[in-house]
């Protein structure tokens, strides 16, 4: 008896596929949903990344055109009592190239969406990030021994500014941030930095802990900055390749990164003084290392 074609026609349609996937199912159009929803989400912070940023009032504009902020357009409403700060403002603008718009009040107020200004506003570029890889390979390049400067999730945008400052002070190579979750290159950011954004390259990592790992990979000692360090800056020597990792503002570095590290140091301070100010404390270690370097040579 011929029992082949039978045989056939029992056999199984293999495995159910899952809910999510059988089309017209409840759980495939809620998973379709998240998905588009997922996207949108995505397109908007592309979006509100690649704006340009408002900076207002009068001290706020003076300073980032001091600091030779990258801007597109300066805005001054028509008929505002022109003090100095505006008048130095406009003059800055024109020497930098920068257009220079009187426009009427309301129409500041619409593009400022109703904050206040006192009569004038400035358009600032989006911040153009580097690659990680590229800082390395530029330090490498250098002929001086790599200095980095990672930040693990800091949020404060003038702290950010501040170690920029700081390590273009003391030879840094680059500052490296997390792209999320971070205080990013703002305006009050490259205030802060009194220019120096303009010279130091910052980058933006997926994954922070991953970015170390392949700069540690490459020879780059990684150096943990934590109160609770287990290396006094008095015994550390800094005169390697390396990279320094400063944790955020209160709880410090995270347990991923601070397991990454290949040293953690501490600062000697007071009994007086607990902690120091993020910045300021990447500021002293980075100029500790600079001595010891100079003393290197």
């Amino acid at each position: 008896m011929a029992l082949g074609p039978r045989r056939r026609g029992l056999r199984g349609k293999g495995p159910t596929p899952p809910a999510t996937a059988r089309t017209g199912h409840p759980a495939a159009r809620r998973a379709a949903a998240q998905e588009a929803a997922a996207k949108s989400r995505a397109r908007a912070v592309k979006q509100a990344a690649d704006a340009p940023e408002w900076v207002l009032g009068r001290n706020p504009v003076f300073e980032c055109l001091r600091a030779k902020v990258p801007a597109v357009e300066l805005l001054v409403a028509s008929g505002i009592d022109a003090d100095e700060r505006v008048a130095e403002s406009v003059r800055l603008a024109g020497n930098a190239g920068v257009p220079v718009t009187e426009v009427a009040r309301f129409e500041l107020d619409r593009r400022s969406s109703g904050a206040p200004h006192q009569g004038i506003g400035l358009k600032v570029k989006p911040y153009e990030y580097r690659h990680p890889a590229d800082l390395l390979v530029e330090a490498e390049d250098s002929g001086r021994p790599a200095l980095m400067v990672a930040l693990d999730h800091i949020s404060d945008p003038r702290n950010l500014g501040a170690v920029i400052r700081s390590a273009a002070a003391f030879g840094g190579h680059g500052v490296l941030i997390p792209n999320r979750r971070s205080a990013s290159l703002t305006a009050i950011a490259w205030r802060t930095s009194a220019g120096a954004a303009a010279r130091l390259p910052v980058a933006q990592a997926p994954n922070l802990t991953r970015t170390l790992k392949e700069w540690q990979d490459r020879g780059l000692l990684l150096v943990g900055l934590d109160a609770e360090g287990d290396t006094s800056l008095d015994d550390f020597v800094g005169t390697e390749p390396l990279a320094l990792v400063v944790g955020s503002e209160g709880k410090g570095l995270s347990r991923l990164v601070r397991e990454s590290c290949d040293v953690v140091v501490s600062i000697p301070m007071s009994g007086q003084v607990e902690s120091l100010n993020v910045s300021v404390a990447t500021g002293v270690v980075l100029g500790e290392i600079a001595r010891q370097r100079r003393g290197a040579r």
